[in-house]
């Protein structure tokens, strides 16, 4: 059965709320802690040669022998204590000495939520895990609804603490989403306008409540029909049997960007004036060994460190805002949506390459992880795929490398190589804006999912183009942003 999750505000007092930030930071501490412990032994473990051996005999074994290497591996993660359980017997000591703030049941989370970043490290592409600073832990969570972070009686209930929740049971949703069972219940921690706030997080057990308007009708609903997406780093483009667009990811976003780097620039002047000692002559910050580098912090630093973390909240709260209306969207054009797979992550990574431009400098190594960072593409997909989800519907992944859209021309059936800066396709006259082609070729993809029909592309290309170039008049009547001024 599936699952979702409703948030509520808490009413706190000032006395609950130093009780709440006092076992958060208990969180923190168990947190690292644990990490701390799972890295030594891990770094025990790498050490040796039997585990080296194995892992060089890995790389050159064939799949039948790399089964059997990987028991062996597995057995000494196991000897190492290397595994979800293991963090859950260390956590139990640690937990005994805080059991008036923290209760087991959160504490075995806690030791979870270290091994869920650690496995990456382990068995994924995870280069390094992260201890938490101060202040960083903003949540905390139990396992069920029986025992320690509970709800009851429209009062959150946790080791003494009976905080009042606000439920409106006026509201359709709220009330349909109570009536489901509750697994179990999370405590979030948001810094808002200078000051934390205390939410209530139930995970329910069920099917998401449909939400409905004032008139009783339902909101939102899916389409009917196939719709291609063709999604960059900074933009997308939508085809679909009805609409046709090239929108700006996030666009509201960027403004609060801008604000983000003249505060930094600040805070980074303020921090130079205030600590020559800890810079060298060049401008870098000088290594103190082993040491931690000490700052001295201004009021105004303080202040605008402040203002900086409400900055980067309210970008947060933006880009989830937009994206779930563009989510919404693209669902309501249809109920079959093809994408191309992204390797987001490898076009956030810098390059590795030392290459030169035409006129001998040299050229950076930064790629789009900061455009990526602000406009999270990805995550717009993962709303999609959860969206759908409720109307047992998955969003459907092309293989990039065998459809190769942006390579294809439907009239004649062949792959023409273009560089990226060429944004326009010219077939006999006619142009077609590059990303808006990908997005239509997309959506006439196969069930294999690695072939174009060509015969749709020819049926279905006159309506695509009445369409395409009303948006191409749309773009054009308008003030343009850079990130899609690029593109067209």
């Amino acid at each position: 059965m599936s699952r979702y999750c409703i948030t509520f505000p808490l009413i706190t007092e000032k006395y609950q709320e130093d009780i709440l930030n006092k076992r958060l930071e208990i969180g923190r501490n168990i947190y690292n802690a644990i990490l701390s412990k799972v890295c030594k032994r891990h770094n025990c473990m790498i050490e040796t040669k039997l585990y080296r051996n194995l892992k060089e005999q890995i790389k050159n074994s064939n799949e039948k022998q790399r089964k059997e290497l990987y028991k062996h591996l597995n057995v000494m993660y196991k000897e190492y204590k290397l595994n979800e359980y293991s963090l859950h017997e260390d956590v139990k000591e640690m937990q005994h000495h805080f059991s008036d703030n923290i209760d087991s049941f959160t504490a075995q989370k806690i030791a979870t939520r270290v091994w869920k970043s650690f496995e990456d490290l382990l068995f994924g592409n995870g280069e390094s895990v992260h201890f938490k600073k101060y202040g960083d832990l903003n949540s905390l969570e139990g396992k069920s609804n029986k025992t320690g972070i509970r709800f009851k009686e429209e009062h959150l209930l946790w080791n003494g603490l009976k905080l009042p929740v606000k439920v409106d049971y006026s509201n359709p949703y709220e009330y349909q989403a109570m009536q489901n069972e509750i697994c179990y219940c999370r405590i979030k921690r948001k810094f808002i306008k200078g000051k934390y706030k205390y939410y209530l997080q139930l995970i329910l057990k069920g099917e998401v409540p449909i939400k409905i308007n004032k008139d009783g009708e339902i909101k939102r609903e899916i389409g009917n029909g196939i719709v291609g997406l063709d999604i960059g780093t900074q933009s997308i483009a939508i085809v679909s049997n009805t609409d046709v667009k090239l929108l700006e990811l996030a666009d509201r976003v960027q403004t609060i960007e801008n604000q983000k780097r003249r505060l930094q620039r600040y805070m980074d002047r303020s921090k130079r004036v205030n600590n020559p000692e800890n810079f060298n002559p060049n401008g870098t910050i000088k290594k103190q060994g082993n040491k931690k580098v000490n700052w001295i912090k201004s009021k105004r630093y303080i202040k605008a460190q402040n203002q900086l973390k409400e900055l980067y909240r309210k970008q947060a709260d933006v880009r989830e805002y937009q994206h779930q209306l563009l989510s919404n969207y693209i669902i309501s054009l249809g109920d079959t949506i093809k994408v191309e797979t992204m390797n987001f992550k490898g076009l956030q990574s810098r390059s590795k390459k030392t290459e030169k431009n035409d006129k001998g400098k040299f050229k950076k190594k930064k790629r789009f992880g900061k455009s990526l960072a602000n406009k999270a593409p990805a995550k717009l997909l993962t709303m999609i795929n959860t969206k759908l989800k409720y109307w047992d519907k998955e969003l459907i992944k092309v293989n990039t490398r065998e459809v190769k859209a942006s390579q294809y021309n439907h009239l004649n059936g062949k792959y023409n190589k273009k560089k990226l800066s060429q944004r326009w396709n010219d077939f006999d006259g006619i142009k077609v804006q590059r990303d808006l082609y990908s997005a239509f070729l997309i959506q006439h993809v196969n069930e294999d999912l690695k072939t174009i029909n060509q015969e749709k592309c020819t049926e279905n290309f006159s309506k695509f183009m009445v369409l395409h170039n009303e948006e191409i008049s749309r773009l054009n009547s308008k003030k343009i942003r850079p990130a899609i001024r690029n593109i067209i």
